[in-house]
């Protein structure tokens, strides 16, 4: 299986206490396995408050939906041993 890399990297946001807010990351291979978003070193599941999915195979986004003062913080996206921040 050939080794994922971030392509294209997460890029940092400032939104306005309530406003919803997604962030993008480009991998180099559809169907990557071993994917992970953390917000301040908290794995995050897919529910109402935020949504997870991928864009034309290799376009992973996170979107956190009426963002509070207690969502500021380190966004991490993890494929394998490859990360971006933001």
């Amino acid at each position: 299986e050939p080794d994922v890399t971030i392509v294209s990297g997460l890029k940092d946001m400032s939104v306005f206490e309530g406003d919803d807010v997604t962030f993008r990351c480009q991998v180099s291979h559809e169907n990557a396995r071993d994917v992970e978003w953390k917000l301040q070193d908290v794995a995050l599941q897919n529910n109402e408050m935020n949504e997870i999915s991928v864009e034309k195979g290799k376009i992973h986004t996170l979107t956190l939906r009426k963002v509070t003062e207690q969502d500021i913080g380190t966004i991490t996206f993890r494929v394998g041993p490859h990360i971006s921040t933001a």
